[in-house]
């Protein structure tokens, strides 16, 4: 017997558009709402997007919106951009009128469609954030409370000294081929790519420690060096909620996750030794631009010493 689905519920009052609005940009909202069953939250998201198209059109002369050309379009995404939009709103405010065009190209309103080859400006890449080192040393020095907390301080540990992924940290054994021996640790990284990495000696302290209560939680034939209250492999959810818990405990004022170890691993090792292909090396990038983006943290790092320690840094 096959169920069928109900028919969407018709979208909210509210979010009919004003009929200021174009007649051709009503209908094509209508035919998304009763034909499509768009979302409510999209239609409004179309209604605000498709009056900024024709605020910025009755600056283009006495011409109809279904006469704009792509160089009109460019120019409205360019004011867009100057105007403060950001590169992420301006693409999905271009969806919006490729969408309406293409509508209309198919209801043979319009010959062309001029937004089909515009493209929005291109995003900025956020840096990664990274711990100061003395954040990270507050956190990593905090004592655990039990035996659940020594095993968390062992991973933590792990990941910040030697720039570990959550992948590659969850995938240790105790023994074999992806292990913590001799002062290295193993990992099978990205691509099946297997590297070894230095471990630095609170890590081996904190490894060690967790180690001689290991056997508390393992099970039996447990081969996982970090292991849940269940004898289990520690899920990757399971590590980063420890993380969180743990830090938000000792007093850190932000979210911190797996990743942001391996970034402030990185970044730390960058301004001591300044040298990029040995952190390309630990992290395990296959690309030098990968890498590169811990040379700006390290400006900010040196950017905030000037700030603070230049006497002609800051105007009176």
């Amino acid at each position: 017997m096959v169920t069928r689905r109900p028919p969407a519920p018709a979208p909210a009052a509210d979010v009919t558009p004003p009929v200021s609005l174009a007649p051709e940009m009503l209908a094509w909202l209508d035919y998304l709402a009763h034909q499509r069953r768009v979302s409510p939250h999209t239609l409004i998201s179309y209604r605000r997007d498709l009056g900024k198209l024709q605020t910025l059109a009755s600056t283009a002369g006495d011409r109809p919106l279904t006469a704009l050309a792509a160089a009109d379009i460019r120019r409205f995404a360019a004011r867009l951009h100057a105007g403060g939009l950001e590169a992420r709103s301006i693409a999905r405010t271009l969806s919006c009128w490729r969408g309406w065009f293409r509508w209309l190209l198919a209801g043979d309103k319009v010959t062309a469609n001029p937004v089909l080859a515009i493209r929005a400006p291109k995003a900025g890449k956020p840096l990664p954030k990274a711990l100061s080192v003395d954040a990270a040393g507050a956190m990593l020095d905090a004592t655990p409370d039990d035996v659940l907390e020594v095993r968390d301080l062992a991973m933590f540990e792990l990941f910040y000294s030697s720039g570990l992924r959550l992948a590659e940290l969850a995938g240790l054994n105790l023994d074999g081929a992806y292990c913590v021996a001799d002062g290295e640790v193993t990992v099978l990284g990205k691509r099946s790519k297997t590297r070894r990495v230095p471990v630095g000696g609170k890590a081996l302290e904190a490894i060690s420690a967790w180690l001689n209560v290991r056997t508390n939680l393992a099970a039996a034939e447990e081969q996982a060096l970090f292991v849940s209250q269940r004898g289990t492999r520690l899920s990757h959810g399971m590590i980063r909620a420890r993380l969180a818990r743990w830090a938000r405990e000792k007093g850190l004022p932000q979210h911190i996750h797996p990743h942001m170890l391996r970034h402030s691993f990185a970044s730390h090792v960058l301004q001591s030794s300044g040298d990029l292909r040995a952190v390309q090396e630990l992290l395990g990038h296959a690309s030098i631009r990968s890498t590169q983006v811990y040379t700006h943290l390290d400006f900010q790092h040196l950017a905030k010493i000037y700030d603070a320690a230049h006497p002609r840094a800051h105007k009176k």
